[in-house]
């Protein structure tokens, strides 16, 4: 939606909230980042809002990296549970 050095706004369509509250607590580990937030437009719609201000960073790139570790994160819990639980 709009972006600075140090804010974005995006709009993320199709996603599910819990998937971006994963992403939203691996921006929030870092040091650097003021704010993440999150809210659901609507619920028809379908549309998530997501802020990010960085305070020496840029948000973009601090978003892509929360989502690396996110999914690294994911990935690590989808192999214990496999390794836990067994699944026809």
């Amino acid at each position: 939606m709009k972006s600075s050095s140090k804010e974005i706004n995006l709009s993320i369509k199709e996603s599910d909230i819990g998937t971006l509250y994963i992403v939203q607590h691996e921006l929030l580990k870092e040091k650097d980042i003021g704010f993440a937030g999150l809210i659901i437009k609507h619920p028809l719609t379908n549309e998530c809002w997501m802020r990010v201000n960085s305070t020496k960073k840029d948000p973009l790139k601090e978003i892509t990296n929360a989502t690396e570790s996110a999914i690294k994160s994911v990935d690590e819990l989808k192999k214990l549970f496999k390794s836990k639980i067994k699944v026809n």
